[in-house]
């Protein structure tokens, strides 16, 4: 039990600055909260409503993400969209996502070599 609960500490480190990039990407459409959870879910990003709400709010007030009200339905919701600042971020985040990953093939790579353990 306590080995599954450092695991899934470890996997939330792991994955909580993906969501902002995600979110940055994915609302180059504009898109509202719960869609927005429902399509991050579908593509891999598992993330909790008091964890995106917050995100948002906080990308907003940094200028990263606009947002405005559709009352045209019943039920009134707030749609955000990336910004140009945050298309600039986004873009800055995936050159840097890159960088990591490939920087991750060579450590995989370093176990594949006679020298290596695995």
């Amino acid at each position: 039990m306590v080995q599954n609960d450092a695991l899934e500490t470890h996997r939330q480190e792991l994955r909580r600055g993906t969501v902002v990039l995600a979110c940055l990407l994915l609302l180059q459409k504009p898109g509202y909260g719960y869609g927005l959870l429902e399509e991050l879910a579908g593509r891999g990003f598992d993330t909790d409503a008091n964890t995106l709400y917050p995100l948002l709010r906080r990308l907003e007030k940094q200028g990263y993400l606009t947002s405005e009200w559709n009352t045209d339905e019943a039920r009134p919701r707030k749609f955000y969209r990336t910004s140009e600042a945050g298309k600039g971020l986004a873009d800055t985040l995936t050159a840097e996502w890159r960088a990591i990953a490939a920087a991750f093939g060579t450590l995989d790579t370093a176990f594949d070599t006679p020298g290596g353990s695995r």
